[in-house]
């Protein structure tokens, strides 16, 4: 599956990173018409959007919780993080669980996104750093752009996206109470 077309019909995929002499790989995935990338290091799985459990008093960006097998796992709508409109849900909308460090601890976030595309097998001279001014998120978010020809995509910086400080503190000026907040902590 690595390097080919991610489709719809899959209900769960997991994802493994494959060494590259001198590449990276990574993930891409659509949310709003745009193309973003993740590195596949940060990715545990794909899965299928099957609903959430909403969690009252939260911010836009925190979409809800899922069960995966047995652990509450949070989960990010990526469009809302990045201060757009939320994720219209399609039959291409997919949850990617990801492994983010917080301090000694990894801790499993999902994110939802209108579709995932491929993996990319990347060489670092297609990596340019990410620009000054232009693009529609937030510049420390972005760890470069990912030249294809004529193009750009934007990689993603995944633990600056989805610091749990940062969304913490978020969650408290929407007024969520602190045994909300130990969602997104745990």
């Amino acid at each position: 599956m690595m390097g080919s077309l991610l489709t719809q019909s899959m209900a769960r995929t997991t994802v493994r990173a494959e060494e590259t002499p001198q590449g990276k790989q990574f993930l891409t995935l659509t949310l709003g018409g745009e193309i973003f990338a993740i590195p596949i290091e940060n990715i545990r799985e794909i899965i299928e959007f099957s609903g959430l459990t909403e969690i009252p008093l939260m911010p836009d960006f925190l979409r809800g919780v899922i069960n995966l097998r047995g652990s509450v796992v949070p989960v990010i709508d990526l469009a809302a993080r990045f201060g757009r409109s939320n994720t219209q849900i399609s039959r291409r909308t997919c949850i990617v669980i990801l492994e983010v460090s917080q301090e000694d601890n990894v801790l499993a976030l999902g994110v939802m996104v209108d579709a995932v595309n491929e993996v990319l097998s990347i060489e670092p001279s297609q990596i340019e750093p990410a620009p000054n001014f232009g693009a529609q998120i937030r510049a420390d978010f972005i760890d470069g752009m990912i030249s294809l020809g004529e193009r750009f995509v934007i990689a993603l910086d995944i633990q600056r996206v989805l610091a749990v400080d940062e969304m913490s503190s978020l969650i408290g000026l929407a007024g969520s109470s602190s045994t909300e907040n130990a969602v997104i902590a745990t």
